[in-house]
C-alpha cells in the first residue's frame, strides 16, 4: 500500500514515494501528484525532465491495496524510462 489516505493528502504521500524513487534514477526530474477524483478516481503523476513531460495514472486501486508497491514502482521506473525515450 501506498499510502492509506485520501486526497490531496495520499497525493502528497504518493509523490513523496515517487520523489524518492526518481530521485535515485535521475535528479533532474520532476515529479507531480494530483487526485483526479471524482472523475476517474485515480491518482495522475507528472513526470517532467526540461521541456518533455509525461502524464500517466495510478489507479486508487494501486495505491490503496496490500502487496501492490512493486507493481507501481516497476510503472513509475518504465514511465520514467518512457520519458527518457522522448529526450
Amino acid at each position: 500500500m501506498l499510502t492509506d489516505k485520501r486526497g490531496e493528502e495520499a497525493a502528497r504521500e504518493i509523490a513523496a514515494w515517487a520523489n524518492s524513487i526518481s530521485s535515485t534514477v535521475d535528479k533532474d526530474l520532476t515529479v507531480d501528484v494530483h487526485d483526479d477524483h471524482p472523475d476517474s478516481n485515480t491518482y495522475l503523476i507528472r513526470l517532467g525532465k526540461g521541456a518533455r513531460v509525461l502524464l500517466f495514472r495510478l489507479s486508487y486501486g494501486q495505491a490503496h491495496s496490500d502487496g501492490r508497491e512493486a507493481e507501481c514502482e516497476r510503472t513509475l521506473r518504465r514511465k520514467i524510462k518512457d520519458l527518457w525515450n522522448l529526450i
